[in-house]
């Protein structure tokens, strides 16, 4: 009989304790929201990540450096990201309600390499020998230049046929001139001190030479 009259206080208690402990339960559950940036100009840190140690649980910084996680009072946070010293935050136990923001500042990780000294080639005899025989490609600049050099340019002249709007002009340019001299003797460019400038420094270039 005794032991019938436990058993129904126990039932009739198991609600309060359940319930008892799920307030319990809820009032440890806490979501951490904050921001990481620099210690020493305060610059937002992307791509931190955050994670609860000894647990599989973490999340990532955004590009602002703003971050939001789930845990329990007394967790701790562990903040580490490339090129900064590691951090970790230990949630207070005593923290009063479900939501907390705070802000991690983290130091800058200043690593300082071996000096590397890169050969291509193991002697100095191989690389002479290859600087010699390197074949440099010709940068924009160059290509540029030799297009627009003005014996190419003129050589191009030469066995570039005309185009359609060029061969136009041109007939265009002999109708003009023969209607305009129409009816008298055209003037012989013989006499014209112009002509023969011009005649005398192509003789210079060498414009009547054989090119064959």
């Amino acid at each position: 009989m005794i032991k019938k009259i436990y058993i129904l206080v126990a039932l009739l208690c198991l609600p309060f304790l359940l319930k008892a402990q799920l307030t319990a339960f809820k009032d440890s559950v806490i979501q951490i929201s904050g921001v990481t940036m620099t210690a020493d100009s305060l610059r937002a840190i992307p791509a931190v990540s955050i994670l609860v140690r000894g647990q599989n649980r973490g999340t990532i910084s955004n590009s602002q450096g703003i971050f939001s996680i789930v845990a329990f009072k007394g967790d701790t946070l562990s903040f580490s990201a490339v090129g900064f010293r590691k951090k970790e935050y230990k949630i207070p136990p005593d923290l009063r309600g479900n939501n907390f923001s705070m802000i991690q500042l983290l130091v800058e990780d200043t690593t300082y390499l071996p000096v590397t000294i890169i050969k291509p080639y193991p002697t100095r005899e191989e690389f002479e020998k290859m600087f010699v025989s390197m074949d440099i490609p010709n940068d924009q600049y160059e290509i540029a230049r030799k297009n627009t050099e003005a014996n190419h340019l003129r050589a191009l002249q030469r066995v570039t046929p005309a185009d359609g709007g060029e061969a136009y002009n041109s007939y265009m340019k002999k109708q003009q001139q023969s209607l305009y001299y129409a009816g008298q003797v055209p003037p012989q460019n013989i006499f014209n001190p112009l002509a023969w400038a011009q005649f005398i420094q192509s003789w210079k270039r060498g414009d009547f030479k054989n090119k064959d």
